[in-house]
């Protein structure tokens, strides 16, 4: 038989929810406070209630010690219960409202007291201040209690002292004004205390609906969370106020950036400086994958507005993926070029299987040095004016396929392109396919030929394809860029009108422009402007992985 399980102890605490807890919290201050200065209030006025009574009291010594009869008195009769002090000092102790009126010669005797009996001897009190000519005002204990006590010394008509007078005032009496005055200051304080509380209960209903009625204990966890997960993910965060100042940078941000900590604060223009990567930051470039270069790194960045009117940026480190895509690249344009060689090779061969059966063996030979001189020449031209060797080879093979469909690609004697490019696999992607939209233009017209320009101003490359076929009317040189918009049927497998749409999107992200026109002499003409697509020329590139160049393969199997 299993022991009962202990009774659960029931434990009092803070409730759970941060709405209950605020309120709770409120209330308290509030009822504290209220508390405090009620008591604040109420200290004063007890001493100034005393003061007010002790005053009041000296006030009645002093007019009874100038009243010529009380003198004439002291001086004059004995001390009895129905002399004319004592008859004197009842009547304004009658009037005053006083708790007594003593009346005493220089020897401290009473002359006049409340209780008759007392009359004739000593006061209980010190009267040697008094005596002295001096004005006492206090609160102190005799023969009728505590009471707030004034006395006065007793001048002759000669202004000698000759006694003094002592006037007291009931402590009980400033008591109960005092309790009197209780239940109105509670009033007040009752009603600072439900103000307060009305007060508090807004404020949780606002911090409710902020914290979406989390425990404080949630809310800890979620910001620990988060701090974990900002710094722990491989992508860098920007976090933006209103005022558009960074207020937040993980650590993969501070690496990618180059920032530190004090860059919290600043607006991107500051922490940063000018250029596109500040311009995405702030919000004045806008769209998604925007590409951006902070010093030697290539940065994709995407910026999200926020509810509070602020905004957080992501960052992702595009160099650690260019070794990747310059080998994908460089593969995909090793095998267009080597397909286009295999059926150029075959061609070839059976040309020069043809003239040995022929014995004709010097047009053979003639004709062997004409196809190794045309590819040492090719080769040779791309590689002179454009020095980064994944164009290069991707022009070295278009040359190749282009040249199997009867169409001639002429690299133009204005390109000089530096092995400096920033992002090669995207300006590959963009000259792929202009060039192969330009050679789908050409093909099976008369004298077929395609130009490719590549120049560069400052850090700007300019890239410009022309063509010698019919051209695009100029409605539709803005359609051309639209995403499935096509002049030529759709293949079997898939869509058109894709090519030229990737090539603007690339141009914009980078913040370039992509537009076509009419050729001189007939024909298209695309040019693409490509800002800041050059490192500076003191700068290497991040990753620069050297591709194999098709042409030096295919010159190589010539031999």
């Amino acid at each position: 038989m299993s022991p009962t399980p202990p009774a659960r102890r029931l434990r009092l605490g803070l409730p759970r929810r941060v709405f209950s807890q605020v309120l709770l919290m409120q209330v308290a201050i509030a009822a504290g406070v209220a508390v405090l200065a009620t008591g604040l209030f109420l200290a004063p006025l007890s001493r100034q209630l005393d003061q007010e009574a002790e005053r009041r009291a000296l006030a009645i010594a002093q007019t009874t010690a100038q009243d010529p009869q009380i003198a004439e008195g002291v001086l004059t009769t004995p001390p009895t219960a129905n002399g004319p002090v004592q008859k004197e000092a009842e009547r304004i102790r009658r009037a005053t409202h006083a708790e007594y009126i003593v009346v005493m010669d220089r020897r401290g005797m009473r002359w006049s007291h409340t209780t008759r009996s007392e009359i004739g001897g000593h006061v209980s009190t010190d009267p040697r201040p008094a005596l002295a000519g001096h004005e006492v005002m206090e609160i102190d204990n005799g023969t009728l209690g505590r009471s707030a006590r004034g006395k006065v010394p007793l001048y002759d008509a000669h202004d000698r002292i000759i006694g003094a007078v002592s006037v007291g005032i009931a402590y009980d009496s400033v008591r109960a004004r005092l309790i009197s005055a209780i239940p109105g200051l509670f009033a007040y304080a009752g009603g600072a205390l439900a103000v307060g509380a009305l007060a508090a209960w807004l404020i949780s209903r606002r911090v409710q609906r902020q914290t979406r009625d989390l425990a404080f204990s949630d809310i800890s966890a979620l910001l620990a969370e988060r701090e974990a997960m900002l710094h722990g993910i491989r992508e860098g965060v920007v976090a933006l106020d209103r005022g558009g100042r960074i207020r937040l940078l993980n650590d993969e941000a501070r690496r990618l950036l180059g920032i530190g900590d004090e860059a919290v604060g600043q607006t991107p223009d500051d922490a940063l400086g000018a250029g596109r990567t500040t311009d995405v930051l702030a919000g004045r470039v806008t769209g998604t994958d925007l590409l951006t270069v902070r010093g030697q790194r290539v940065l994709v960045a995407n910026r999200m507005p926020t509810d509070d009117g602020g905004a957080v940026a992501t960052l992702r480190d595009r160099t650690e993926l260019e070794q990747l895509g310059r080998e994908l690249d460089s593969t995909r344009g090793l095998i267009d070029a080597l397909r286009a060689q295999d059926h150029e090779h075959a061609n070839r061969m059976h040309t020069l299987l043809g003239l040995l059966e022929l014995d004709m063996y010097d047009d053979a030979v003639e004709f062997v040095g004409e196809v190794v001189g045309d590819h040492r020449v090719t080769a040779e031209q791309v590689t002179e004016k454009i020095q980064d060797p994944l164009l290069a080879a991707l022009l070295v093979g278009k040359a190749t396929v282009a040249a199997e469909r009867g169409v001639a690609l002429w690299v133009s004697e204005h390109t000089r392109l530096p092995d400096r490019l920033i992002d090669p696999r995207g300006l590959v992607t963009v000259v792929g396919n202009l060039v192969d939209n330009a050679v789908d233009a050409v093909a099976g017209t008369l004298h077929a030929r395609v130009e490719v320009e590549l120049r560069t101003e400052a850090r700007t490359v300019v890239l410009r394809v022309r063509d010698t076929g019919p051209g695009i009317p100029a409605d539709q040189r803005e359609l051309v860029f639209t995403e499935g918009w096509s002049t030529k049927k759709p293949p079997a497998h898939g869509k058109r009108g894709l090519g030229l749409s990737l090539v603007r999107r690339l141009a914009e992200r980078q913040g370039g422009s992509a537009t076509v026109d009419a050729a001189d002499g007939g024909g298209a003409e695309f040019t693409v402007v490509l800002p800041e697509a050059l490192t500076e020329p003191e700068l290497e590139p991040a990753v620069r992985e050297k591709s194999l160049e098709p042409a030096a393969v295919a010159e190589e199997e010539a031999r």
